[in-house]
């Protein structure tokens, strides 16, 4: 597999422990077990969600970095992560949180993210 496919893959994976654990303990409501632990035990979860997410950030930039072999700069690496954030965390919302809907503007802010890939990526 080409090292950007694979950094991209690995950004996806990683992206997507990432906001599970920001956003993850969100949904879980009062009566829960999770809200009974209080906030240092859902701090503890979150902790161990985002070292599996630490388990595919750092492959993926030190893949993909162009110093060690890969296909992308320092700056390009930082904008593909935001896109991928981004993109995971609009699916997340409308996945996990059925009250959360895309509206126009969000959509007016995605496209202006791939300009910034796309000017980002010029030479």
């Amino acid at each position: 597999m080409n090292r950007a496919v694979l950094t991209i893959l690995l950004l996806v994976v990683s992206n997507s422990f990432m906001t599970l654990a920001w956003y993850g303990h969100l949904k879980f409501k009062t009566g829960s077990l999770l809200p009974r632990w209080g906030l240092f035990g859902i701090i503890i979860i979150s902790w161990i969600i985002a070292f599996a997410e630490y388990c595919f950030q750092v492959p993926a930039n030190r893949i993909g970095f162009n110093e060690f072999g890969g296909p992308f700069s320092l700056v390009q690496l930082k904008v593909i992560q935001e896109v991928i954030s981004l993109s995971v965390f609009a699916l997340f919302a409308i996945v996990m949180f059925k009250t959360q809907t895309l509206n126009y503007n969000h959509v007016i802010a995605f496209i202006l993210l791939i300009g910034a890939v796309f000017f980002m990526f010029r030479n």
